[in-house]
């Protein structure tokens, strides 16, 4: 089995990557000839555990190689997966299909027989149908079969997700295009993973209904979150006492700062103005994104009340820059609104992350970045948590107090025991939980 990946970002680099330990050929593909000549050197260009291993192993294997001529890369594959960007256009919030149509015209001209291509990008209902009409209207002489793999991949465990996923989603039409499609997750059908094989239409907006509904969670723990602050109650026993409903589940309970990342705020965005476009608006979905966003500007403000209602001429200490922990991405993190507000409320601001700094620095400017945790409350006046990374899980308390100027911690992740920073004396605040 040969398989064409065309696009080396997030979900191409790990699928292809995973394909290949499956023991298929595969080779990925992008038009960026730096990224492609920084992989031929086991340079990966995004932090996800595990990846770089299992690249280098395959590449010395021989099953995954990389290359910029998607002509070449596609003409003797027996599956190309289209998994370029689609990131959110700018002006009307709909997802930039650019990259896609561009790529399945491309494949189209470079494919010598029938082909089946696979759309494992994020795509609204409907751009199956309009790949399959390029590849037509492109190359009539040939048979195409389209289909929709969409992609259930975390960041900070995407492998595992890929070897061990909840289930497949495959969108496919034809007796050709479901076979084909068999033969590529068999590893996955031999350990008993739940395959589902849908329409085209269906695969796509599975997608979309499955991240805007843990969205929808997410959001839901964060403003019972504030009615907990309000009343005494604690947030994690409300999870817990909820999330044991085998109706509701466990999962995405955990109150916080508000969802980011690459996913998340871009589907959520894709699907509402697809509804609109649909006449069958999201009310939902369109609440969920209002309440994220203004939850995040919020945090800052928990901030400001607990230094006293100012933090003019102070220094604030965060720890943790990106959306979630074992990853690099800043995409939508609520850093990239906290840290703003706070500079604009007059603080100075020292930074840590164990994985993020290189991204922030480009996009939080006058932020001053440390090697450590420590470092960065070495002579503040607050700390905050904003990224449960591991390792500030167990940070010296002892010696937190020494470095700060006031003991004053805003946690807002709940990494910590109220009972227990009041005992270390610290002015300490989470998230729906009471304060000891």
């Amino acid at each position: 089995m040969r398989i064409a990946m065309i696009g080396t970002g997030y979900v191409g680099l790990v699928s292809g990557a995973c394909f290949s330990q499956f023991g298929f050929d595969v080779i990925c593909v992008d038009k960026d000839a730096g990224k492609i000549a920084a992989l031929e050197r086991d340079e990966i260009p995004i932090f996800e555990p595990g990846l770089d291993k299992l690249v280098a192993d395959n590449k010395a294997k021989g099953r995954l190689q990389f290359s910029t001529d998607l002509a070449a890369s596609v003409k003797d594959a027996d599956a190309i997966f289209i998994a370029v960007g689609t990131p959110t256009r700018r002006g009307d919030g709909h997802a930039d299909l650019t990259y896609v149509y561009a790529a399945a015209a491309e494949i189209a001209a470079a494919v010598t027989g029938d082909a089946v291509i696979v759309t494992k990008s994020t795509v609204p209902v409907g751009t199956g149908r309009k790949v399959a009409e390029i590849l037509r209207q492109t190359r009539p002489d040939v048979t195409f079969d389209v289909v929709s793999n969409p992609e259930f991949l975390r960041e900070g465990s995407a492998i595992e997700d890929f070897m061990r996923p909840d289930r497949i989603v495959i969108g496919a039409e034809t007796e050709r295009a479901r076979e084909m499609m068999q033969q590529i997750y068999r590893p996955l059908f031999l350990i008993e993973t739940p395959i589902v094989f849908t329409g085209l239409e269906t695969a796509e907006i599975i997608k979309y209904a499955g991240n805007t509904f843990l969205a929808t969670k997410i959001t839901f723990i964060n403003e019972i979150a504030n009615l907990c602050e309000k009343v005494g109650a604690n947030v994690h026993d409300v999870a817990r006492g909820i999330g044991l409903d085998g109706r509701i589940g466990r999962k995405f309970l955990h109150a916080g700062p508000g969802f980011g990342g690459s996913c998340f705020p871009k589907d959520c965005l894709a699907l509402v103005h697809t509804a609109r476009q649909y006449e069958a608006p999201q009310s939902i979905v369109e609440t969920v994104l209002a309440v994220n966003a203004a939850r995040k500007k919020e945090m800052a403000q928990r901030v400001i009340e607990t230094c006293g209602g100012s933090v003019q001429g102070k220094t604030v200490a965060v720890l943790g820059l990106t959306f979630k922990p074992n990853t690099d991405d800043m995409r939508d993190a609520p850093a990239l609104d906290i840290v703003p507000t706070l500079q604009e409320a007059g603080a100075s601001i020292r930074a840590y992350d164990p994985e993020g700094m290189d991204e922030a620095r480009k996009l939080l400017p006058n932020v001053e970045f440390c090697a450590g945790a420590y470092e960065a409350m070495r002579g503040a006046d607050a700390l905050v948590i904003v990224t449960e990374w591991n390792e500030f899980r167990a940070l010296d308390l002892g010696q937190i107090k020494s470095l700060l100027r006031q003991p004053v911690i805003v946690d807002l992740r709940n990494v910590y025991s109220p009972v227990e920073m009041q005992a270390a004396g610290f002015r300490y605040r989470s998230i729906g939980r009471p304060n000891v």
